[in-house]
């Protein structure tokens, strides 16, 4: 069964039984509203006649006062203690068949006549002998019954008529709601078989939850291009990348072929050339799952960390393992909330770029400001040119081929070390001069800074 199907039969159901409850209570309630009313205006008539036999002083005027009381349509009737009729005066013919039944200690009675209610009222009385008599007034009551038979049909009529707006409200409604869906549905229907992101149009001003819906399709729907795009375009920079050292070393393959160990130079230049070009390879693929594993958008881990701390030990490692001078200025602790294992992972990737690209002293210092935490990372390499610092994040770009294939960069670090700091909530820039060397600043912002710990 359809959403839309589903919402119209429900609401029409729903709405079904609110209003026959509605009109049930309504009627009923009318009902013993007039009931109540007949009932007070007779039982009062019935106490005037009371009053009235009861300053009767001959038995011959009893007809007289009874036909002064008598309903419009009904009838009134007077019994002697055993029940014997002694008078009875009416209005509507065969009336005095009907007979009343009244419940155990009950003065009225509520019955039907030809399909009609009447009302009964009995009352004692002290007749003229001195002995008491019982007054029974009788009262068709046929203008309630037309009432109620009227009131049956406005809310008959009431109940189709509020169906109707019900079923057209409730079918303008299941529009409402699933032509969005639908649009979606068919969206997606056509991004399959176009193999494109196609996205659906929101109204510009709309902030219901449909809209909402709409909008969260289409950055949805934008981020998967996104992604598409990006590994469509790691792939095919990935084939480049690696067709390159798989080319030396089919080259000097060929060259050991050709010529065998029987030159020691060539042998000795190729091997080393396939062993240097297999390290690069290898390195490179460590990056690439380093940066497929970045893209997937892993939980963060945040707790607090000394920076400071942190930045030291890392420097330590950095200069048990090369052998070379790592500086670090600043004072400590510096406590943050953040991932340790991924800041860790982005001081390794700057300090290990700064290690290569320059054979100086690498220059760490710790600053505080109003805004925040700065970690700054000085090399005193070659430095790079202002139009290569807008590319230095992208994937696989260099800004000197030779140099990196020396050094064995990949061209990925950079980009890995981008979505790394602002998975962590962090910012990098950049400052280089030519011939002077580089500083990467790792801006740590003062929200995610612990004042006291």
């Amino acid at each position: 069964m359809k959403l839309k199907t589903k919402i119209h039969l429900f609401s029409t159901f729903l709405t079904l039984i609110i209003l026959t409850l509605m009109n049930i209570g309504i009627y009923f309630i009318f009902e013993k509203m007039a009931y109540d009313t007949e009932y007070k205006q007779l039982n009062s008539d019935a106490d005037e006649l009371i009053t009235a036999l009861s300053k009767m002083e001959k038995e011959e005027d009893a007809a007289t006062i009874l036909r002064a009381f008598i309903p419009v349509k009904g009838a009134i009737s007077v019994k002697n203690n055993e029940g014997e009729m002694k008078l009875f005066v009416q209005t509507l013919d065969d009336v005095n068949n009907y007979v009343p039944e009244f419940e155990s200690g009950e003065r009225y009675s509520i019955g039907t006549f030809k399909g009609t209610p009447v009302l009964t009222i009995s009352k004692p009385v002290i007749w003229v002998d001195g002995k008491v008599n019982e007054v029974q007034t009788l009262k068709l009551l046929d203008d309630v019954d037309n009432n109620l038979e009227f009131l049956r049909l406005i809310l008959l009529g009431v109940t189709l008529t509020g169906m109707l707006l019900m079923t057209i409200s409730s079918i303008t409604l299941g529009k409402i709601i699933t032509n969005p869906i639908e649009k979606l549905i068919n969206t997606m229907s056509q991004s399959r078989l176009s193999g494109k992101y196609e996205k659906i149009i929101v109204p510009p001003n709309g902030k219901d939850e449909m809209t909402q819906m709409g909008i969260a399709f289409n950055e949805m729907m934008e981020q998967l291009e996104q992604n598409y795009n990006k590994q469509e375009q790691f792939v095919s920079d990935a084939s480049h990348e690696l067709k390159t050292p798989l080319t030396v070393i089919e080259s000097y393959a060929k060259l050991l072929s050709r010529h065998g160990f029987n030159n020691t130079e060539i042998a000795n230049e190729s091997v080393q050339a396939i062993i240097n070009e297999t390290s690069r390879m290898k390195e490179m693929i460590s990056q690439m799952l380093l940066l497929a594993k970045s893209n997937e958008q892993s939980v963060r881990n945040f707790e607090t960390v000394d920076v400071f701390e942190l930045v030291e030990t890392t420097l330590h490692s950095m200069r048990t393992a090369y052998n070379r001078k790592f500086l670090l200025n600043g004072e400590g602790p510096i406590y943050a909330n953040t991932d340790l294992e991924q800041l860790r992972q982005l001081l390794f990737i700057i300090l290990d770029n700064a290690r290569k690209y320059s054979e100086k002293e690498i220059k760490t210092i710790i600053t505080e400001n109003e805004e925040g935490t700065i970690i700054s990372i000085m090399d005193y390499g070659n430095g790079i040119p202002k139009k290569d610092l807008e590319r230095i994040y992208d994937r696989f770009y260099r800004v000197d081929e030779d140099r990196n294939r020396k050094t064995g960069g990949t061209g990925l670090g950079m980009a890995i070390a981008k979505d790394i700091a602002t998975r962590i909530s962090a910012e990098l820039t950049i400052e280089s001069v030519v011939g002077f060397g580089t500083t990467i600043h790792i801006f740590i912002p003062k929200s995610q800074i612990l004042i006291e710990f």
